[in-house]
């Protein structure tokens, strides 16, 4: 008896490595789950299958630096093989933070995608490197298992170029310069799940709040995205856990100029020390931050990170034409009733208004049924959308 065909998904950052097991023919359910976490000297692999049952193993590092990633992903592949639930694996589907002006869907990996992935490095300097390290081993390792790669810029090629177009001189961006926007694996995921839960409600002038450590807003118009606040890079748009969001150019030159930083110094400060870390002085959780509300720069940071949204939100809003519905997914988007409840304060002038009660519970739909506004909260799964979009490679291979 054949064994049944499998899809791996890899979601691969600079301190983890997420996965998830799907059946090749599945509608979404998961196998398999787990994570791979780095720590000073080693990592720890932790595992659960579809019954729930559990597997922690630690792997101490013992080559040299960098290596033990490329090793967690063999031994991440050494596992779904040899578990009951592996069958047989059939792809490998990857999230990538940029796929540039380039690829604009997913795309099956070969060397030549690989070259064009590192040509966009320069642009993801921190993000990029991570996706494409497991998909040059594999590639290595296993080069007829099939690998496809999935884009957080992809579902954000329907903006107008009026909204995507750098305002600088065209011999200064003709290297790919422009807004691509990001975060859109979990927005994918937001527009099918409204599409199938409230379908009426998806065709419609749609708010995605994806609000985690990196935050950013999505406007969508009968399920496409129309404007965003993530720009060339991740680090623009909205205050974020340790990145600035929108800030003066001016005060670039500024870091550069007058206080003599070099790029590295900036670069190093824009995406990791700023944000609710550094205008706080304390975290860039928000679960710590709430714990020390009383104190005043702690305040500061959270009535900022409120503001920077609200200003954002009416800009996009504004590009819609109004405003239909409200959706907050992320960790903070999901899991803080007191930043849902002090952004939609602050909204009531459009006909935002929610239940404290539901809000506070976590519930789905948190609006209040007069309101013009519907209020939702939709945990994104980007290991899904990584699914699907690599089903629908692999069905166009076994078509040709």
């Amino acid at each position: 008896m054949s064994q049944p065909r499998t899809i791996l998904t890899l979601n691969s950052g600079s301190s983890s490595i997420k996965f998830a097991l799907f059946g090749h023919e599945s509608r979404g359910e998961r196998l398999m789950s787990g994570m791979a976490e780095f720590r000073p000297g080693g990592a720890l692999l932790s595992t659960r299958d579809a019954s729930g049952t559990t597997e922690r193993r630690e792997f101490p590092e013992t080559g040299p630096e960098g290596a033990l990633r490329g090793e967690m992903i063999g031994h991440i592949l050494n596992h779904v093989e040899t578990s009951v639930a592996g069958g047989k694996l059939s792809a490998v589907g990857h999230r990538v933070v940029h796929g540039g002006a380039y690829f604009t869907g997913p795309s099956r990996i070969d060397q030549t995608a690989l070259a064009e992935l590192d040509a966009l490095i320069p642009l993801a300097p921190l993000h990029q490197p991570p996706s494409i390290a497991p998909m040059r081993r594999i590639l290595q390792d296993k080069p007829d298992l099939v690998q496809v790669a999935c884009f957080d810029t992809s579902y954000h090629h329907t903006i107008p170029e009026i909204r995507t177009r750098l305002p600088l001189p065209a011999s200064l961006i003709d290297g790919g310069a422009r807004v691509y926007g990001f975060h859109g694996l979990s927005y994918d995921f937001i527009a099918q799940d409204l599409a199938a839960r409230f379908p009426e409600l998806a065709r419609k002038k749609v708010l995605v709040a994806h609000i985690g450590n990196g935050a950013s807003l999505c406007a969508m118009h009968e399920g496409l995205s129309v404007g965003t606040t993530m720009g060339l890079t991740v680090l623009d748009g909205l205050m974020m856990g340790t990145r600035c969001g929108a800030i003066d150019p001016g005060a670039i030159l500024y870091l550069l100029q007058q206080r003599n930083l070099s790029p590295k110094e900036v670069q190093d400060t824009l995406y990791y020390r700023s944000g609710l870390l550094g205008v706080s002085g304390r975290s860039n959780d928000m679960r710590v931050l709430r714990e020390h509300m009383s104190d005043p720069q702690t305040r500061l940071a959270l009535d900022m990170f409120v503001e920077r949204f609200v200003q954002q939100a009416g800009g996009l809003i504004a590009q819609m034409g109004g405003i239909d519905a409200l959706v907050f997914t992320g960790g903070i988007g999901q899991h803080d009733s007191i930043f849902r409840r002090d952004v939609c304060k602050r909204l009531e002038w459009l006909g935002v208004q929610i239940c404290d009660a539901a809000n506070a519970a976590g519930e789905t739909v948190i609006g209040t049924g007069s309101a013009s506004v519907q209020v939702l909260i939709i945990a994104a799964d980007e290991e899904t959308t990584i699914f699907r979009h690599t089903q629908s490679i692999l069905e166009r291979i076994d078509d040709s």
